[in-house]
């Protein structure tokens, strides 16, 4: 058994290997002296090491406060598309047949619409209401889900919920809301954690919105500060490195926190049988377990005691 496994485990590692490599080689060439030309080869341990390259990188530019104004940037983003979007999503599972395809061929259309289309239309709705140089320039999309993509991871997480949950929590007195911060965010952990990490991409490497819409240097962002370190001295590949490694290391951080999450279900806090299958024939049962956990338990007492 354990002969069978080595060379699926040979190419889980090679692969590994391969993503792993252009990171690797990035932190090398992060700690090589400033100004000196790329080597002809890979190297992949320089010698010195110049640690200090990262210190500079901060005293030259404020990165500092671009990495502040990007992770506050990248926070309400993500809280917000998680918010409209599974909302979006929730609200048009219960929709009738006619209704959700009409809704999902609206966001197959949107989807294809180039980025660039919507760049002039978006700055001067931002400038009609005086909010160019602003984070809500940059946060604009995700009050409307930041992309039909994660509506609709959504709507197709919440459509496998079997409707007579619904209609359970509906008669023991919970509205919609309650339903889908109790019930439907639970049961969508899966789409919740890809989402997050999606819109979180999406916010972090956001380089076009801040270019268009900040004049102030005080609000520029990671991506932008790349930009004019770049200009500052393009030649200068250790520090340019160093900047890139900074902006790099919180994505794959934020990957690799929730990988797990991603590939695996853990049903520790769930009853028997509730976590990997919640959607079908044990929903009921998981959402009797909900009840248990939230306000409503009064209202099932009752209606157990009836």
């Amino acid at each position: 058994m354990k002969i069978s496994r080595l060379p699926k485990t040979l190419v889980s590692l090679a692969l590994t290997g391969l993503f792993i490599l252009p990171l690797f080689w990035m932190i090398s060439a992060s700690l090589r002296q400033p100004g000196l030309p790329p080597p002809r080869g890979i190297e992949w341990i320089p010698s010195p090491l110049v640690l200090s390259n990262y210190a500079r990188i901060f005293d030259i530019l404020p990165f500092g406060r671009y990495l502040l104004n990007s992770a506050i940037t990248t926070a309400i983003g993500v809280a917000l598309t998680l918010a409209t979007a599974s909302l979006a999503g929730f609200g048009m599972s219960l929709l009738g047949k006619r209704a959700r395809l009409r809704l999902l061929v609206l966001s197959a259309a949107l989807q294809m619409i180039p980025v660039t289309a919507l760049w002039l239309t978006r700055f001067l709705l931002l400038a009609w209401i005086g909010q160019t140089n602003s984070r809500l320039a940059l946060v604009a999309p995700a009050i409307m889900g930041s992309s039909p993509l994660f509506i609709l991871l959504f709507y197709w997480t919440f459509r496998r919920v079997d409707p007579a949950v619904v209609e359970s929590a509906k008669l023991d007195g919970a509205s919609l809301l309650q339903i889908w911060w109790k019930i439907a965010l639970p049961l969508a952990r899966p789409a919740l954690m890809a989402v997050g990490m999606l819109s979180f991409l999406f916010y972090w490497n956001d380089f076009i919105s801040p270019l268009l819409y900040l004049r102030s240097q005080t609000l520029y962002t990671l991506p932008v500060g790349l930009l004019q370190l770049q200009e500052m001295d393009k030649t200068n590949w250790p520090l340019l490195m160093a900047a890139s490694v900074v902006m790099t290391l919180p994505a794959v951080g934020v990957f690799a926190a929730l990988q797990r999450a991603l590939l695996w279900w853990d049903g520790e806090e769930y009853p028997e049988g509730a976590s990997h299958q919640a959607f079908g024939k044990n929903a009921k049962k998981w959402f009797l377990f909900q009840i248990g956990r939230t306000p409503f338990r009064k209202v099932r007492r009752t209606s157990e005691g009836r």
